[in-house]
């Protein structure tokens, strides 16, 4: 089966078993879910949402978040760690969407990357996530590890490669939810450290099933 077909079947499987491809972060405003991606590096998405309705309830607008300093912003995020960097990239990030942007979150890769703390991770999230840009792939763990097993991907560990090798293969108007139901299928059962491959029903497409790796 080539790569396009296979990926095709996984992404209806999928849709199948995760009908809401959705972002599991809880988010009513833009710039809201650009802060909620940036606190969760090297933190879970469980947490963030946690945390984030203090924040947002202490920080209500654009307008305080870049009127307030990285000191005042840090005790809200202190348990998503990292969080001395996270409040100056949430701040920063804050005060150039008023300067430069108008107050609006940019609608390509190029600016959304000027902002502080914004990769191309976030920044796909932001494409897919508020613009609905086809062909986005957030190449986070779960997307990395997932896709490397199924083989749709050559198994490489570099974000960046796997987005370029994912875009080929994936229909664009499915990238985005793609990868938010690899999400909630690498929580659930294609974990990192054990795969529960009888409970898969990915097995029929999976090159680390079907080679005996499980």
């Amino acid at each position: 089966m080539r790569k396009r077909e296979k990926a095709a079947a996984i992404v209806e499987e999928l849709k199948q078993v995760y009908p809401e491809g959705i972002c599991s972060l809880n988010y009513p405003k833009p710039y809201e879910l650009l802060i909620s991606v940036r606190l969760s590096a090297q933190c879970t998405d469980e947490r963030v949402n946690q945390v984030t309705p203090a924040l947002f309830q202490r920080f209500p607008t654009l307008e305080a978040f870049a009127q307030a300093t990285p000191e005042e912003v840090e005790p809200y995020i202190h348990s998503c760690g990292f969080f001395r960097g996270k409040a100056r990239d949430i701040v920063g990030a804050a005060r150039m969407l008023l300067e430069e942007y108008g107050g609006v979150v940019p609608n390509t890769m190029e600016e959304l990357l000027k902002l502080p703390g914004v990769g191309r991770k976030t920044a796909n999230l932001i494409l897919g996530d508020v613009y609905k840009t086809p062909g986005v792939v957030i190449a986070d763990t779960h997307c990395i590890r997932i896709s490397g097993r199924l083989g749709l991907t050559d198994g490489t560990k570099d974000p960046g490669k796997v987005e370029e090798q994912l875009r080929k293969v994936l229909p664009p108007e499915e990238s985005n939810d793609f990868c938010h139901r690899l999400v909630l299928h690498g929580r659930a059962v294609c974990q990192a450290r054990k795969p529960l491959c009888e409970n898969c029903t990915l097995r029929p497409w999976c090159d680390l099933f079907n080679k005996g790796g499980s």
